[in-house]
């Protein structure tokens, strides 16, 4: 369950030890206080020697899921590890070794048992359903009739085409009794051509409604077993998530159900390694120190994990818990954040000078311009640019002006940067500087560069990328080439080549979500990844995305004159 550490084997300098990779982080419930436990290089390494052991023992890659390992000081001052695994392990929940899985499990355990073995018997019979040969029979026959039913319509249309030009001669040329016996030739014909076509409807009625009958009675059959299905996993989720009990480092212990109340939890909440990792520590007198997990096995069935691949906490069952987890904790000694809080002090003074104030320091996030009307910041990578939907991803660039500026309520971002890219953040202060610059965008009148260095070389020196790019609604926030999607244009130009890297200037003329990411990454594209792009398919092990919005060109919404905005590419 836990290992002692031999610090000689650990990376080699405390400077090391204490980069930041990631912070798995989650605001205390009581107090408000965002508590942050680092994943660092340190975690990442001892996370790597776990991924060996797993790698030469094939139990381990039967099948894919979340390990993750957790850096602890005991009371005395010692180093160990414990590790986790996510839900089962070759359907086992308790493996010598590893953390134990959160208690309550245990008392539901005959109920658990009863309805997974009912679930697997509804799972059964659904399989046994989508086999029926009936589905493959009713769809070839319905082809076949579909067909006969075409090239008899494409033949009697072709006769009836003919009758018409023979009635025309008719009419030209015969008269009396002639006549009347040639046209009624003719309409007995296109009587006998709807009898042909109503016989051909009544054999395909005959031949598919008894299959139609018994598919119509199948799939009522599947829709109630879903229904029972969802019931019965809806009912043995409430009753693990009322007996599942959490423990924090202050000493309270609550269900799932009073951390969630509710709130519809997703399946699995609480068997996550992190969530394991943190109960087994608080309740036995550990002090966390660094986390990290990672997935291993064969990718996950939507492709977004992939083996050996390091991933934070997930949004739906552990990001609501870090907060009520981590509370009581302190880090010993503490570890710097990536993103200093912001410094208040002299910010009113400057915020009333109408003059421009160029490389002046916000907190410690550089200014790249300010004056009465809007601000220009350099957005560090990892930052958001706006509050996020949820109470753990509310920290921004546009939350903490609001907080710190005297008219910062009316602080509204312009345009966006992705988390991952770092740059020039343009915000406006009030709503008619808002309306003004938001109007230079939709006009494509703001020039925007970006300087990227990406992960292998390519074979064009310049040109443009006209690509149209769709969001999966199924799998946001990523992004892809598709003619559902809308227009995007990226020109470009290759101005390094560095061993085996890249480094180009994007210019994109469209705003569209990922879209330097997309037109590099897309086959149809560029080809080649921006380095540190994992989203997209780079797999280099580095500590960010290497994609700087580096210069930014516009017309000033009030004096009329052009501004244009730089930074130095920080990679």
């Amino acid at each position: 369950m836990h290992e002692k550490i031999d610090t000689r084997e650990r990376l080699s300098t405390e400077v090391e030890k204490s980069i930041q990779n990631y912070w798995y982080e989650g605001r205390c419930p009581q107090s408000g206080e965002l508590l942050r436990l680092p994943r660092t290089e340190e975690a990442e390494a001892i996370a790597r020697e776990l991924m060996q052991h797993l790698a030469n023992n094939d139990c381990y890659s039967d099948e894919g899921k979340m390990y993750g390992i957790l850096l602890v000081e005991l009371p005395n001052g010692e180093q160990q590890i414990l590790k986790a695994f996510s839900g089962l392990l070759n359907g086992n929940s308790t493996i010598e070794g590893w953390v134990p899985p959160i208690p309550g499990r245990d008392e539901v355990a005959l109920e658990e048992a009863c309805t997974l073995a009912q679930l697997e018997a509804i799972k059964q019979e659904l399989i046994t359903l989508k086999q029926l040969p009936e589905w493959q029979q009713y769809e070839t026959l319905s082809r076949q009739f579909e067909q006969q039913l075409q090239e008899m319509s494409d033949r009697h249309r072709d006769c009836k085409q003919q009758r018409h030009r023979k009635r025309q001669l008719i009419c030209e040329t015969l008269t009396g009794e002639a006549l009347t016996i040639a046209l009624e030739e003719l309409d007995e014909e296109s009587r006998q051509h709807g009898i042909e076509r109503r016989m051909l409807k009544r054999q395909q009625n005959k031949v598919l409604q008894p299959l139609k009958e018994l598919i119509e009675a199948t799939q009522a059959r599947m829709r109630e077993l879903k229904k029972q299905r969802k019931e019965l996993s809806r009912e043995l989720q409430t009753q693990m998530h009322a007996a599942y009990s959490l423990t924090n480092f202050a000493g309270e212990s609550l269900s799932l159900q009073e951390l969630m109340p509710g709130g519809s939890m997703p399946t699995g909440t609480g068997d996550c390694c992190a969530p394991k990792l943190l109960h087994y520590a608080a309740t036995h007198g550990l002090k966390p120190l660094a986390m990290a997990e990672f997935w291993w096995g064969s990718s996950s069935a939507d492709g977004d994990k992939i083996q050996g691949e390091f991933y934070g906490a997930c949004a739906e069952r552990c990001q609501p818990l870090m907060g009520f987890l981590l509370s009581g904790w302190e880090p010993s000694p503490p570890f710097p954040s990536p993103l200093p809080p912001l410094k208040k002090e002299g910010m009113e003074e400057r915020v009333r000078s109408p003059s421009p104030i160029r490389g002046g320091v916000w907190g410690e996030v550089p200014i790249v311009y300010e004056d009465e009307w809007l601000i220009a910041v350099n957005k560090p990578a990892g930052f958001l640019s706006v509050p996020g939907r949820y109470h753990h991803t509310f920290d921004s660039v546009v939350s903490r002006l609001r907080h710190l500026l005297p008219d910062g309520m009316e602080i509204a971002s312009v345009h966006r940067l992705d988390q991952e890219t770092s740059g020039i953040l343009l915000l406006a202060r009030d709503r008619h500087t808002h309306r003004q610059l938001g109007w230079q965008f939709q006009q494509r009148q703001v020039h925007k560069v970006y300087e990227a260095l990406l992960s292998d070389s390519v074979t064009a020196e310049q040109g443009a990328i006209e690509l149209p790019l769709w969001g999966d609604p199924e799998n946001r926030p990523y992004q892809k080439v598709d003619e559902r999607g809308k227009a995007s244009l990226t020109r470009f130009q290759v101005i390094a080549k560095e061993d085996n890297y890249t480094r180009v200037e994007f210019m994109p003329l469209t705003g569209r979500t990922h879209q330097i990411r997309v037109h590099s990454a897309d086959p149809q594209g560029l080809g080649v990844t921006i380095l540190g792009d994992r989203l997209y398919g780079c797999r280099a092990t580095v500590s960010r995305l290497h994609l700087h919005a580096r210069e930014l060109r516009f017309v000033h919404p009030q004096s009329g004159q052009p501004l244009h905005l730089q930074t130095k590419t920080p990679f």
